[in-house]
């Protein structure tokens, strides 16, 4: 499979054929005829078939990772990395090719993909630092002529099973660092937006990954359940819903595997008085109405403390109605369709669940049309005020362009209203108060702070991930959780 100069429209004939596994440094079709059609949310045009492999798949497919695996650890790791610089060039150079391909699988405008692209490529980067990153600790004369050292070493094959919603990004925190420590790697990637990644596989090829190393299996429930319960699969990374997260991490640990299960969120956004409203404003919009709100960073809670409820929605409620909503490969659009017409049902009946327990829909995206792209999944900025911990939307994680307005009298009350929350994923203040900035991230128990800062995104070489309902495991991803979780620190003790 070649790569694409340009994002083109595949031909019908195409677009009917299932998308084929990568297996054992080969693409090869899945054992099953079953397959679900992977569409362009914007305007529901068929870019494919994905199969939904069977557990002989997966089984082919770690086999195949097994077998590579003690070639590719024996490879110094300063020639492994020189296979990821390679990609990261290849990456960079194919970037605005693989970010329209990219918006037309997922809806995302183009300028959000390549930023998506960009972050993935970030990751690549830092698992470069790689022989650097595993260096072990000496010390001599621990007792009379003996010597203590740690070595870290990789422990076989490792998978990742990665959601719709960052569908290049996601399954790299994970396998760009597993290889680079010598492991070799299984990806079951999301069944709705695969596309874009099967173009990444071809560069990493490219750039001389050896077969086996990493290898990439599509399906849903059932090749997912039979990675956690393969035997020679050593550990697993998974981000999804919640829900899924703590069955993924129950089931790792039955089976003795590693897991890091990167769950949903609800996270709040608090603006006190002494805010830049226009930044906080901003941060806002971009924040929970970019990529439709389909990202586990969406502020989808505002808590304007005292004065500043009403006039930051005042503001929210001007910007939000003015977003042009549309097409993400036209120019000029902010915000595109949801995912698929069930995720934009699923939106909907929240929004009209939070109007019947009180809400006020301040703004209404749910009959949102789009001229030109009648089959688009689209749904329309919405704001909901008055919207209460105990409400559904207030709770739930919407995963949809739904902001929800609530009040504070203190930056201890918005605290007390985040902690009626199960999720702990991220949060952020707007203020120029240093005080009340430290008392926020001291007292806030959430894993990714934001202050004025309307995304807390980590960079690569710091670790992602939340706590409480919005993590199970031990290690995050990304930065010096990545390399623990990869690897295993041996401690070596001799006498000579």
């Amino acid at each position: 499979m070649a790569v694409r100069e340009t994002a083109q429209s595949p031909s019908t004939d195409e677009a009917d054929l299932p998308i084929p596994n990568f297996i054992g440094g080969e693409w090869m079709r899945s054992s099953t005829s079953d397959t679900l059609p992977v569409h362009d949310p914007g305007t529901g045009q068929l870019l494919g078939q994905v199969p939904l492999s069977t557990c002989d798949d997966v089984h082919a497919a770690v086999a195949a990772a097994k077998e590579a695996f003690p070639a590719w650890r024996a490879t110094p790791a300063v020639d492994r990395v020189q296979v990821l610089f390679r990609l990261k060039a290849l990456l960079d150079e194919h970037r605005d090719d693989l970010a329209r391909e990219l918006s037309r699988e997922h809806g995302k405008n183009v300028a959000e993909t390549s930023g998506e692209i960009r972050r993935g490529i970030e990751n690549v980067e830092h698992a470069c630092g790689i022989p650097t990153l595993m260096m072990g600790e000496t010390l001599e004369d621990v007792a009379r002529g003996v010597d203590c050292e740690t070595v870290r070493q990789p422990l076989g094959v490792f998978a990742g099973i990665t959601p719709y919603n960052f569908p290049v990004m996601i399954p790299m925190w994970f396998w760009p660092y597993a290889v680079a420590t010598g492991n070799t790697f299984v990806l079951k990637p999301s069944e709705q937006d695969p596309l874009t990644h099967q173009r990444i596989v071809e560069l990493a090829v490219e750039a001389g990954l050896p077969s086996g190393v990493l290898n990439v299996v599509h399906g849903d429930a059932t090749a997912a359940d039979a990675i956690l319960e393969h035997p020679d699969v050593s550990g697993v990374s998974f981000v999804g819903s919640s829900a899924v997260a703590r069955l993924v991490y129950a089931k790792a640990g039955q089976t003795g595997k590693r897991v890091q299960a990167l769950g949903g969120a609800k996270n709040h956004m608090v603006v006190l008085p002494d805010a830049d409203l226009d930044l906080a404003t901003d941060a806002a919009i971009s924040s929970v109405f970019g990529s439709a709100g389909q990202r586990c960073l969406a502020n989808s809670v505002l808590v304007g403390v005292g004065e500043a409820y009403d006039q930051v929605k005042v503001q929210l409620l001007e910007g939000a109605d003015s977003l042009r909503v549309g097409y993400g490969l036209d120019e000029g659009t902010f915000m595109g369709p949801v995912i698929s017409r069930r995720h934009r049902d699923r939106v909907i009946d929240l929004i009209d669940q939070g109007e019947r327990e009180g809400a006020d829909v301040a703004l209404d995206g749910r009959e949102f049309q789009v001229d030109g792209y009648p089959e688009g999944h689209w749904v329309g900025p919405t704001v909901l005020e008055g919207v209460e911990p105990g409400m559904s939307v207030g709770q739930e994680e919407v995963f949809g362009p739904v902001l929800g307005l609530t009040r504070a009298e203190s930056v201890e009350d918005a605290i007390v209203l985040m902690h009626e929350v199960a999720y702990g994923n991220a949060t952020s203040i707007f203020t120029r108060s240093g005080r009340a900035a430290r008392e926020f991230r001291y007292h806030a128990g959430i894993s990714m702070i934001g202050v004025n800062i309307g995304v807390a995104a980590p960079m690569a070489c710091f670790p992602f991930g939340g706590s409480r309902a919005s993590f199970y495991g031990d290690l995050k991803a990304q930065g010096k959780d990545a390399i623990e979780f990869f690897t295993d620190k041996r401690v070596v003790i001799s006498r000579w």
